[in-house]
């Protein structure tokens, strides 16, 4: 559970500091991205069972591939946010 939570955390760090630094094209990624890490982390824990970081990316991953496809975002936006995931969950 100590990786899960330190992957949330590394998460939460990421964006925060990155506020200082980004551009506004990565800014708004971020903050986008950071809606649907948040949005998995909750649904997880509703089920009061321990999860995994592997079950938090899952999430995530289908959250986002869901979003695109229904066009939340254009593609040059939805190729950023998805570059910053991979960078996030590697």
């Amino acid at each position: 559970m100590q990786q899960t939570l330190d992957f949330i955390s590394h998460c939460a760090d990421f964006f925060d500091t990155a506020v200082a630094t980004a551009s506004d094209d990565e800014l708004f990624a971020q903050g986008y991205l950071r809606g649907h890490v948040d949005l998995a982390v909750g649904r997880l824990q509703l089920d009061e069972q321990p999860f995994s970081v592997q079950q938090i990316v899952q999430a995530v991953d289908e959250s986002l591939q869901h979003a695109i496809a229904g066009g939340e975002l254009n593609d040059s936006d939805a190729a950023l946010v998805l570059q910053i995931w991979r960078h996030l969950a590697a």
